[in-house]
């Protein structure tokens, strides 16, 4: 039972109304942006869609911007909660967890609409929400590397804070790179990733070895 919404009431209908409205807002936002690209996401196409006025946005939002702010944030928070959830299924390994944990961004990268717009649009230089999305202080790079120092700091207690500050850096920069320049051979990337972790903490006996490459067989006739 939420005894704090018992004491506080149910929200008079303006405020509800005001959170339906941004939440119906950014999710066509979110469409938009994900099947055309931030750059071409207009004040009045989001206002036809949500069945809104231009000043009820401007009012919300305060301006496109505004707009662009609000869904990152919304998108970085469900983006952490997923990472999050990752990361702690399987808390008996530091490698086996932060593995998958590198794999599930590469994933979201792929399957996400919005990010991979964004992240195609920034290969091309053109998309204008590549500052919230990849520059200081914003909230991806930022709050990513304190989720992953925060858990860091419960899976290897015994490494030294600035070691593990120094491989959550890594971590999250690394991913993100590889989110904006996909590799090669992508299967690879949460290996590679999570061995340089290790290696930064000092944790190097925790690191899976690196596959040998099957020898083809030769067939004889």
């Amino acid at each position: 039972m939420n005894v704090d919404a018992l004491i506080q009431g149910p929200e008079s209908p303006r405020v509800a109304w005001r959170s339906h409205a941004r939440e119906r807002i950014l999710d066509e936002a979110w469409e938009l942006a994900g099947h055309q690209g931030w750059d071409k996401v207009r004040i009045a196409d989001l206002a036809e869609r949500a069945e809104v006025s231009r000043p009820s946005i401007y009012k919300l939002f305060g301006d496109r911007a505004g707009i662009g702010q609000a869904l990152v944030k919304r998108e970085t928070e469900r983006f952490l909660l997923g990472l999050a959830a990752v990361l702690d299924a399987r808390r008996e390994d530091l490698a086996t967890s932060l593995r998958a944990g590198v794999a599930h961004a590469l994933d979201e990268g792929v399957r996400n609409p919005f990010i991979g717009a964004v992240l195609t649009a920034t290969r091309g230089g053109t998309d204008a929400l590549l500052p919230f999305l990849t520059s200081r202080p914003d909230p991806v790079f930022s709050s990513a590397r304190t989720l992953v120092a925060a858990w860091l700091g419960e899976m290897a207690p015994d490494a030294p804070p600035q070691r593990r500050d120094a491989a959550a850096d890594v971590v999250v920069r690394l991913t993100l790179s590889h989110m904006t320049l996909p590799a090669t051979e992508p299967g690879d990337v949460p290996d590679l990733v999570t061995r340089t972790a290790c290696a930064v903490l000092g944790h190097e006996e925790h690191v899976r070895p690196a596959p040998v490459p099957a020898t083809p067989v030769t067939r004889r006739g």
